[in-house]
């Protein structure tokens, strides 16, 4: 492990498009680190990282070739998601600390596969959900995690924004390379509910559909010359959890004017505790009172506090600053041979939750947890929460 008083993290990056480069730019900004290679097929990609390092990186066609050929402590992998477990394949064994971009995988056996490797990999294996990270996210955490809102019932995650974005090939528009929307996109969201609640998902039922995104385009692809979207662009997700409390997801691709792109709220017999992304923190704190009928009682005290920016944050990037914590954080383990804060069984929660919400709008009931994870898996799983 290295040295916090050591020479510099050396990065490689395996994928520099859109994700790629928010990457890159945060370990730019990085104390104690400094980006060293990249390699992505796509000569435009590698041309701007060049670009934005400023002209010192050494470039590759393929991952493996990079790590032949350089001395390396840490590698991002932002390739297209149905890529990474084979962008992960030769690095494993390496002695190199892996941080890999959500969602871990697509598919549940890929996300598996990467969990067994990872289980025998020397470094660290950091899975990158860095919603975790966003200031009024981690103060919603936090307050929820100090009893504010006391044993919570119901958690509540509102995503109302812009449809998905242009990415390198268009292959973010197809379920087959993405996993489906409630896996590439929601992950991030299904993983703060295990986190809010402390607990692991039993059950889950959604309903969703493609209404209004990309429903007039189509692309060439390797399959036809005019290849038809079919990511979903709206759906409700409902998940149980195994302590009683439920949670709801409410997405929308399609809601540019919403006032706020997330809203969490957390109820619970105590109170309750709101936060708004990006922006302010609701808090309502103190025991309810005793409700008579026919009588409102007396009102709760309700505590608003704006959420200011992390001090540390040195890049804003596309996620309010929640990649670059990431990356502090990363490295602080890296230094110190500590745990992983987002690890590969996080990335598999999150990955099978989505699995589960997809195949419920598919069939049209509730999914056991228990058929997307194999009962060897869930139990491990569970006895590693335990």
């Amino acid at each position: 492990m290295s040295d916090p008083d050591g020479p510099p993290l050396r990065y490689g990056f395996a994928g520099v498009g859109m994700m790629g480069l928010e990457h890159l730019r945060n370990v730019l900004a990085l104390p104690g680190a400094v980006p060293v290679a990249a390699a992505d097929p796509y000569g435009p990609s590698l041309d701007a990282a060049v670009a934005a390092v400023g002209g010192d990186l050494a470039t590759y066609d393929g991952v493996e070739a990079m790590a032949d050929a350089e001395e390396l402590d840490v590698v991002v992998v932002s390739t297209p998601n149905m890529s990474h477990r084979s962008v992960l394949e030769p690095l494993w064994g390496r002695p190199l600390h892996l941080m890999v971009e959500k969602p871990l995988c697509t598919t549940v056996p890929d996300a598996l596969a990467v969990r067994a490797a990872a289980a025998d990999h020397p470094g660290v294996v950091w899975v990158g959900l860095e919603y975790r990270y966003m200031p009024p996210v981690a103060r919603f955490v936090d307050e929820v995690g100090r009893g504010a809102a006391g044993r919570v019932v119901m958690l509540s995650i509102r995503e109302h924004r812009y449809p998905f974005l242009e990415k390198v090939g268009d292959w973010n528009r197809f379920n087959r390379n993405t996993g489906g929307t409630l896996v590439e996109k929601c992950c991030h969201f299904f993983d703060l509910m295990r986190l809010v609640l402390a607990d692991d998902p039993v059950r889950v039922l959604a309903s969703g559909g493609q209404d209004v995104n990309h429903l007039d385009e189509s692309y060439r692809t390797d399959r036809s010359d005019h290849d038809v979207p079919d990511i979903l662009d709206n759906a409700f997700v409902v998940v149980d959890f195994a302590g009683g409390a439920r949670a709801l997801l409410d997405l929308c691709m399609f809601a540019e004017g919403s006032r706020w792109e997330q809203e969490l709220v957390a109820t619970g017999d105590a109170g309750k505790v709101e936060a708004n992304v990006p922006g302010f923190m609701e808090v309502v704190r103190g025991r309810r009172p005793e409700l008579v009928l026919g009588s409102r009682g007396p009102d709760w005290p309700v505590e608003v506090s704006e959420v200011d920016d992390d001090d540390r944050v040195v890049v804003q990037g596309g996620h309010h600053g929640a990649s670059y914590l990431e990356h502090v954080a990363m490295a602080q383990a890296v230094r110190r041979g500590e745990r992983p804060q987002v690890g590969v069984d996080d990335g598999l929660w999150s990955v099978a939750m989505g699995v589960a919400a997809h195949r419920s709008i598919d069939e049209g009931r509730a999914v056991e947890m228990s058929e997307v994870l194999p009962v060897d898996a869930l139990d491990d799983l569970l006895t590693d929460v335990n």
